[in-house]
């Protein structure tokens, strides 16, 4: 499927539990409902030893993780809800029978019923990419397969690396045409180089798995295993030129930008005019983000066979057409199964749901603002936005480390924040896609194009900063550094956690944390090299930079210091901006909180101040288990700490939260002042 990537400018958090600020709580309201759920605490953990067990202990041993999921929690529940939502919009859409054709509710309805006619999925097998397997046969040099690349990207496909259209980096008014790197089957680089027995088993199952592939599309067994062997080779040889997830973190070195022309001097085997004529674009600048990945697979289009290539190509275009079964069986076994641990498929509804969700997000988001967004949500939240961005700048003008020059540059970008809030002001319009029920495959072909012309028409071309990245039914929010944003989309903004009836301490400990985390990331160690138009651009002295990073260690190795399944670390560096934004965001969440009538208080509710019942929202956020496969997968790849220490670790550098729970030196939380995080 056609997918927007963008690996470096937008920030994504996965703060799922999501409650809102209510000012005018009658006590009677306050108490009807305990909100913190007591009930999953466990007492005999003393909150100083180990927080998130003190305020999740019971909870974490007594859930079992359902089959169909690779973790379950507060994240997991509301997305679940969230999703019947949608699934109880989507089969009425599609049990009706008088939607105007081309309205959202005709074209949302039919694609969904589309992708719940199995029995036709499965009939069909893989006819719907026999022609791309016939075209890639045909190919008969290194040339082709680069060609082929770029027409299958003008289908809304391809994977030999990555391209994309967004803003420039340095100049983000303007869109470029962006390639990264890509090229791998497997979660990452580490995948194919670790030699660990858990990695071998791996890479061994994707040997056997690509093979049973080849074997669905009638090669024979000693064929299909041989290709199979050769396609993990060569991306073995990709993945050693990748570069890693930390590298991938430095905004910087990610940004190469080259004339056409020196393009093809960087890569002779790769015809870069071609491409781009091929791909549909007209420009004679792009920006590269891994020019290693790029030589590397010069030099394999060289060496490695044709026949290898061909096959890698077919593998790819196989995987990306959601055919049915025995296709989707055998994904499901290895990409789900071996890889995270999931024990059985989801029930049909949840992928077809899915589906359009991915597809055709605004189809679904103008139907789901209508239903479930209130008319009020959107000002309430940004009337709480504005709270916290006013203890944001307090924070900033009463920094101890940094200069005036600095600060006052920091506001800047502070007040310039871009707020979105709910859901787009103007919706994609789908013009030229035609959705019938009865052609799936047809259905996922337009949409996918659909969403690449968009981009096409993007390049070179002025910047829409009206411009969403997510969809208005997702559960989740986003910084996003080359536009200075922070979006939260209606999703989040639902009952229960949109409560007004919570007190103060509640709201203030989940949402509060979220907003200020998302703002947080404005000034982490990639945000904080953007200045307030979105440009990479160094606005700091040097002095105030190399304290910015003398304090960014402190957290490196904080979380450096955390272990998983017993030996497995968390990586510091990969995880710097997302714990900086945890830390920060909670530290303006409280104090935002402080100026309530309840933070400035002392009345305890169900036995517990005001300050307790604020973190405990906060680790309640973080409530969650997951498979070991999983947690190896992102403790790997994934910029965000596990659940436990992001709830942990942002508390530790906080002594109210001392105060609140009488930690003393000599408990596990406790950190001495000189290693505790003081950034923002």
């Amino acid at each position: 499927m056609y997918v927007f990537k963008k690996l470096a400018w937008i920030i994504s958090s996965m703060f799922f539990m999501i409650s809102l600020l209510s000012c005018k709580n009658k006590s009677s309201q306050i108490k009807s409902e305990p909100f913190i759920d007591l009930t999953g605490m466990d007492s005999t953990v003393k909150a100083g030893e180990d927080f998130f067990s003190y305020a999740n202990g019971k909870w974490y041993q007594n859930t079992v993780i359902p089959a169909d999921q690779s973790g379950w929690g507060t994240a997991h529940i509301l997305y679940e809800d969230n999703r019947e939502k949608l699934h109880a919009m989507l089969e009425e859409s599609a049990a009706g029978n008088n939607f105007a054709k081309g309205s959202p509710e005709q074209m949302m309805g039919d694609l969904y019923a589309g992708a719940m006619d199995s029995l036709a999925i499965d009939k069909a097998g893989y006819t719907p990419v026999a022609n791309d397997l016939k075209r890639i046969d045909g190919l008969s040099s290194a040339a082709d397969i680069v060609k082929e690349c770029a027409y299958e990207y003008s289908q809304g496909a391809g994977n030999l690396f990555g391209a994309y259209v967004a803003a420039d980096d340095r100049n983000a008014a303007v869109n470029k045409l962006q390639f990264y790197q890509s090229g791998l089957s497997l979660p990452g680089r580490d995948y194919y180089l670790k030699d660990d027995a858990e990695t071998k088993h791996i890479r061994s199952e994707f040997v056997h798995y690509v093979a049973r592939i080849f074997k669905a599309i009638g090669v024979d067994s000693l064929t299909a295993t041989k290709n199979a062997s050769a396609i993990l080779e060569l991306e073995t040889a990709l993945a050693k030129s990748h570069s890693t997830p930390v590298e991938l973190r430095d905004p910087v070195k990610n940004y190469n930008k080259f004339a056409v022309k020196d393009l093809n001097t960087l890569t002779p085997g790769i015809n870069w005019d071609q491409f781009i004529e091929t791909y549909g674009a007209n420009t004679d600048t792009v920006l590269v983000g891994q020019p290693d990945y790029f030589k590397e697979l010069d030099r394999q289009l060289k060496s490695a066979p044709l026949e290898v290539w061909k096959n890698k190509l077919k593998l790819g275009v196989i995987e990306e057409a959601s055919l049915g079964n025995p296709f989707e069986d055998l994904q499901f076994s290895f990409y789900r199964k071996t890889l995270r641990g999931i024990q059985e498929k989801p029930v049909r509804w949840k992928m077809a749901t899915g589906v359009v969700n991915n597809l055709a997000g605004d189809l679904l988001g103008r139907v789901y603002v209508n239903k479930y967004f209130p008319a009020d949500a959107k000002k309430r939240m940004l009337d709480l936005v504005n709270n916290l961005q006013r203890v944001y700048e307090s924070r900033i003008k009463n920094l101890d480390w940094m200069s005036d020059s600095t600060k006052e540059k920091a506001l800047n970008k502070l007040n310039g924040f871009v707020k979105k809030i709910g859901y787009p002001d103007k919706w994609k319009d789908y013009a030229g896609v035609h959705i019938e029920r009865n052609d799936y495959f047809s259905n996922i072909r337009q949409l996918e194009i659909y969403e690449f012309k968009r981009d096409l028409a993007k390049i070179d071309k002025p910047v829409d900063k009206t411009e969403w990245f997510m969809n208005a039914s997702e559960v989740n929010a986003y910084y996003n550094p080359s536009f200075n944003e922070i979006a939260f989309p209606a999703g989040i903004l639902q009952p229960p956690f949109f409560n007004n009836a919570a007190d103060d301490a509640i709201n203030y400990g989940a949402i509060g944390a979220v907003i200020g985390h998302e703002m947080t990331h404005g000034f982490d160690d990639q945000g904080r090299q953007y200045d307030a138009n979105g440009n990479l651009h160094d606005w700091w002295t040097k002095k105030d930079a190399e304290l910015f990073t003398q304090k960014a260690k402190v957290v490196i190795d904080q979380y450096d210091a955390y272990t998983m399944l017993d030996s497995l670390h968390v990586n510091g560096r990969l995880t710097l901006g997302e714990n900086i934004a945890d830390i920060g965001g909670l530290m303006i969440a409280y104090d935002a909180f402080k100026n309530t009538p309840q933070g400035k208080g002392d009345e305890k509710i169900d036995g517990l101040t005001p300050d307790q019942r604020f973190f405990l929202s906060f680790a309640n956020v973080w409530r969650s288990k997951f498979r070991d496969a999983t947690v190896r997968e992102r403790l790997l790849l994934d910029p965000h700490s596990p659940a436990k220490y992001r709830a942990n670790g942002s508390v530790s550098s906080m002594p109210v939260f001392y105060n609140a729970f009488n930690i003393e030196p000599g408990d596990k939380m406790y950190r001495a002042d000189s290693v505790r995080a003081k950034i923002w």
